[in-house]
């Protein structure tokens, strides 16, 4: 076992859901064919002794097919309810193979606000939001100094490391105050 595990982040997987296919113009043929790829690129970069955590809208299955999904899934899987998600409740969750579920959102190590939807920060606020939800709506941005998405149409349907996106979101602020120095 490694001495070290990872945290990573993903959002509206949608397990088994043909309607978000067409819906969000994902690239597959079928519910099948979306569920397979999304498993293996997620056993691809999470290992057995990492976390997840899940924003919301895992699966449209049942609860046998659920926990055959969540038992394939390597790493502790730890799930913020979505809109989707709320068939059940948190314990029905954790009975199937979630290690946790919450229904509202959490704060994450002080500072990040870990979400199913998108939480409005005033720009002043000592918050970071990871989310998802929105999906490809333009009208939200893939990354800001105070935010992340993490719907699966944006981040390449596979789970990324919570350093990667605090790295990204350190780069949008150092982005942000060149472009302020520049028009200075």
């Amino acid at each position: 076992m490694k001495d070290s595990s990872r945290v990573f982040l993903i959002a509206d997987l949608h397990f088994g859901d043909e309607r978000i296919i067409a819906y969000e113009n994902r690239p597959f043929a079928s519910a099948e064919e979306m569920d397979k790829q999304l498993i293996a690129n997620w056993n691809s970069v999470v290992e057995e002794w990492d976390t997840v955590f899940v924003l919301g809208d895992f699966s449209c299955y049942g609860e046998e097919k659920d926990r055959e999904i969540l038992a394939s899934l390597h790493g502790r899987k730890i799930l913020i309810m979505g809109n989707h998600d709320r068939h059940r409740s948190c314990e029905e969750w954790r009975r199937i193979g979630f290690s946790e579920c919450v229904e509202w959102p959490i704060l994450y190590k002080d500072f990040f606000l870990l979400s199913h939807e998108p939480v409005y920060l005033n720009a002043n606020m000592p918050y970071a939001n990871f989310y998802g939800h929105v999906h490809n709506n333009p009208s939200y941005r893939d990354v800001s100094r105070q935010s992340f998405c993490l719907s699966v149409e944006r981040i390449g349907y596979t789970p990324v490391t919570f350093e990667k996106i605090c790295e990204k979101c350190r780069e949008e602020e150092e982005n942000c105050i060149v472009f302020g120095a520049e028009e200075t």
